[in-house]
Order: structure tokens, then sequence, then C-alpha cells
């Protein structure tokens, strides 16, 4: 399926939105971080553990490090993205010192391993999670990920590293460089900002008209020939599929004046719409790949269980040839294959947002080398 892109020449990127990996999940896992928590009405993660299996049936424990993410390995070693990028919302730390925000992830070190067996090359860090457990969490996050070979962008141990792009190797001797940025439009704090000397996140105000001129002039810098530039950005409400005017202004301009390729939107904790706009895509809301809400009550309507993996088939010119999403549910901590009947609310719910923006779903059947049948979600002009 070409949308306008050169599909000869085009390499394969896998995004996802929200990768949550700890409070519940990290109690299952092989290394668990003291449970206790500092929400006003859960006091420890294992309760988060508790309502799921209420939900859903027996969680075993200290699962294999490629437990969470069950069916999409299989389906992504058929694939074989050349890059694999998710937003990783979770501190990865042993700090005891929580921010007082009320909801604090964090995940035991020890667990990183479960980034690293789904092969992921980068993680984005620029969200409201990142600092939940301290500065002195932020900085033990960035030497785990750092040790592991794990590549991050999006917040560092001063503004110019925060700032800096992850430069991915792609085929062919060309790079894929990401960008990472958050706004407030996503609850994250001023103060979390990084400054000369001091760390934090990337942050950046969409709404600023003068924002889109440094990130220019970044990437002119950083870009060579042939180079790919993503711009992750973690914005917007968590539930909701309206796109305000404004986003979607920033998003063009991303395009048009700093030369982005992607925009790989997340915060949302459920899919949105997908734009081209000259060629290349926007990505609006990723929605949540794995999070512990299992059994938690509420916003039904936007069914939180079911979540994407995005393959984007990015041609040699920058634009976009292909757009694929690989349905799942979230069952017991765990990523299994959507039904037909799931994957066709979403191409029925999605589509609607879809067509606002010129583009079509439709479901579609992908066989896996075990003779199993992924249903995927291919977009289309209208």
């Amino acid at each position: 399926m070409i949308l306008n892109g050169d599909a000869e020449g085009a390499v394969t990127i896998m995004l996802a939105g929200d990768v949550m990996l700890g409070r519940g999940i990290d109690q299952i896992l092989p290394t668990p971080s003291p449970p206790q928590l500092f929400e006003p009405s859960v006091g420890s993660a294992l309760g988060y553990v508790a309502l799921a299996e209420r939900a859903s049936g027996p969680i075993p424990r200290r699962v294999p490090f490629d437990y969470v993410w069950g069916d999409a390995l299989a389906e992504l070693a058929q694939c074989a993205p050349a890059v694999r990028i998710v937003n990783l919302e979770t501190a990865v730390t042993r700090s005891d010192r929580p921010e007082p925000k009320a909801i604090n992830y964090r995940m035991h070190p020890s667990n990183l391993p479960c980034v690293a067996a789904a092969s992921i090359d980068c993680c984005v860090l620029a969200n409201n999670h990142v600092l939940d457990w301290s500065m002195e969490g932020l900085v033990e996050t960035l030497a785990v990920l750092s040790a592991a070979g794990i590549g991050h962008a999006g917040a560092g141990l001063d503004a110019e590293a925060a700032a800096a792009p992850a430069a991915l190797d792609l085929p062919g001797g060309k790079r894929l460089l990401v960008y990472a940025a958050a706004s407030d439009s996503s609850g994250v704090s001023p103060s979390w900002a990084a400054a000369p000397g001091r760390p934090g996140v990337n942050f950046l105000d969409e709404r600023d008209e003068q924002a889109i001129g440094p990130l220019a002039r970044r990437i002119a810098r950083d870009r060579r020939d042939g180079d790919i530039v993503l711009f992750s950005i973690h914005w917007g409400p968590n539930w909701g599929y309206d796109v305000g005017p404004g986003a979607r202004r920033f998003a063009h301009r991303l395009i048009e004046e700093a030369g982005v390729d992607v925009v790989h939107g997340h915060s949302s904790h459920h899919p949105k719409a997908i734009e081209l706009h000259r060629g290349r895509p926007i990505l609006y809301g990723c929605g949540d790949l794995i999070n512990d809400y299992e059994g938690i009550g509420g916003e039904a309507e936007f069914r939180p269980d079911l979540s994407l993996i995005y393959l984007l088939g990015i041609g040699s010119d920058g634009r976009c040839a292909s757009i694929e999403m690989l349905p799942f549910r979230i069952v017991r901590f765990q990523l299994s294959r959507a039904s037909p009947e799931e994957a066709g609310w979403l191409k029925e719910r999605l589509g609607r947002e879809y067509r606002a923006f010129g583009l079509g779903l439709e479901v579609a059947v992908r066989t896996d080398a075990a003779g199993g049948n992924f249903l995927t979600l291919r977009a289309r002009p209208e």
C-alpha cells in the first residue's frame, strides 16, 4: 500500500506510545521495587495487580522479562523494523524520593531487561513521569539506559543533552534522528525543564509561536544528507479524540519550517488520529501500549484495554510510503492478539477520526512464521 513515498527505498520504523512498566507491572517482574505508593486511594502497587487479577484471572509472579510483550514479539520479529521507539513513561530507579504529585511510576533497574526483551532501540523520556522519583531518579534512569546501550531522547543531565537527538543507524548508512520534547499540556511542570547544569526534560510549549525557531536551527545543524528526522512530543490530555487547531498548526510547522519527517505524538491513553501533511505522517496520539490499568473502571468508551504498535514505511525522500498498525489487547499485563471484533471496533472508531484528515482504515490479515494470523489495520487515502 503506497501512500506517497518511495516504497522501494522505504525503511520500516516501529513506534508506540506510552510504555508504563512501573507500579503493578514492576511487581510481577523478577526484582520488584518496594510496593509503597503515595496515591490518595491506593497505598501499594500490589493493589493494581489485585485489580487486574480480579478482572482477568491470576497473573504469575517473577515473570520472564519478555512476558509483558506477549504476542507482539513474534509479529515484530517477522516485520523486522529497522528501529523500534517507545515513550518510556516510567523512571528506572531505586530512588525512594517521590515527587509530591500523587501518581509515581518506577521500575527497579534490575528489571530493565524487560525493555531490551523487545529490542527497543530508543526510549523517549520527555514525559510527565520520568521525574516521578526526583532528579535523582532521572539521573539514574539516564545512567541505566546508557549502560544497557539503549538510546534515549528528551531528557538529559543539562539542557543541551535534553535537546540532543538520539541518532539511530538505518540501512544504507543513513540515520534516524530522534528529537523529543514534553509540553505542559500533558501535565509536565515547567519546573522539570532541563537547564544549564541542571538535569531535566526538554520542555516545549507548542503554543509558543517562537518555539519552532531554535528547533529548526538545531535540526539544520545536526542533519546529514539522507537522514530522517523524527520529533516525538508528549502533549495533550489523557482522554478524548479532539485535535485542536493549535496542535495541528504546530505539527504542520514542524514539517514545513523545521524539516521534520515524522511527528510522534503521545500522552492520550488511547489512539488518536493520523494525518499526512506534505507526505509526512503526524501521529497525534499513539495511545498506551503497556500499562497496569486493567480492572480500573471508567473511560470504557475509549477501550483503553486496546493498544496499537505502528509500523511506518518511510521512503528515501522522507515521505511516508505505508502505515500499518498492529492491534493488541492488554490481558493480565500482557499484549495479546486482538480479536476480529476488537480490530473491527478500532477500525470503526478510529476510522471516524482518520476521515477528518483524509485517511481511511482497513482491516487486513497477516500470517506469521508459525502459521498464526495477526490482524492489522492499514491506513489508506480516502
